[in-house]
């Protein structure tokens, strides 16, 4: 039994969190646990961002920065001081298996997390291209841009590795050294989007144009200290229970459907595109 290999005190486990395929808390805890040995090397030393929903998906959720009243002893955090809100947050460092369990008995549906870690936190070690379609552009569309922007990236050198956003678009992640800031990747990103736009006419680069029906938009700004993306393997609070999910490029080229990859299938799946990422961090 679980409840025998962890430090974790279960509640509500009979929950439903996702109405429409009647998925309950329990379920929910299962995934984290087998998806563990994939997720907890990204989550590691990074000041993590939840998504909660107590009572179900159906009903209002939050986001929290600050570690919950009643937060075990032995669940790690880090204070980290905002310049803008000028306060301290208590944030939570998920670095084991019984804080993720943790995390998903709170019903943390989704898990968000930096582009830095604690140790650098001002030297982002990823750099971020989010790929989003306004409808009626869709995934195909998202996914012709992505495989645009990693012909320019490949030209410059640089490998990059892909993941579903677990709702409509496509994330790109780049892999880099902690040397460059914030503002230097944010550039770099739209620096892309906006050679795009000119190449491309689907492609947009601006926050004004990202509602224009039909277009793509390439998103630089989360490129910023303090913002966060979901996790690989991070539940989404989607009907079907979506997972935002680490994908190979053959895959892109050969065209997904997004809602494949879900609570059922992933931890099905043998393949980790994202298995050495932290191992193979470049010079930007």
């Amino acid at each position: 039994m679980v409840e025998q290999l962890t430090k974790v005190k279960f509640t509500n486990l009979n929950k439903i969190i996702f109405p429409l395929e009647k998925i309950t808390k329990k379920q929910v805890i299962e995934y984290y646990i087998k998806i563990a040995p994939k997720i907890l090397n990204i989550l590691l030393n990074r000041a993590i961002v939840l998504n909660r929903f107590p009572n179900g998906i159906n009903k209002k959720g939050f986001y929290e920065k600050n570690a919950p009243k009643g937060t075990p002893s032995w669940v790690k955090r880090v204070e980290i001081y905002s310049k803008t809100t000028k306060r301290h947050t208590n944030y939570i460092l998920c670095n084991d298996l019984d804080t993720l369990i943790w995390l998903a008995n709170l019903t943390a549906i989704e898990l968000h997390i930096p582009l830095s870690t604690i140790t650098t936190r001002e030297k982002p070690d990823f750099i971020f291209f989010d790929i989003d379609p306004e409808p009626p552009a869709s995934i195909k569309e998202a996914t012709a841009v992505s495989l645009l922007i990693k012909d320019k990236l490949d030209k410059k050198g640089l490998k990059s590795y892909i993941k579903t956003s677990g709702k409509k678009g496509l994330h790109i992640i780049v892999p880099i050294k902690p040397s460059p800031s914030f503002e230097q990747t944010k550039k770099f990103v739209h620096e892309i989007g906006l050679q795009l736009t000119k190449e491309n006419q689907l492609v947009v680069s601006e926050l004004s144009d990202t509602k224009k029906p039909g277009k793509i938009f390439v998103d630089y700004l989360q490129n910023s200290l303090g913002r966060t993306i979901s996790s690989p393997y991070s539940l989404r609070a989607k009907p079907k229970a979506l997972v935002s999910t680490p994908l190979e490029w053959s895959e892109i080229k050969k065209g997904i459907k997004p809602a494949e990859f879900n609570i059922y299938s992933i931890i099905k799946r043998d393949k980790e595109p994202w298995k050495n990422i932290l191992e193979n961090k470049q010079e930007f």
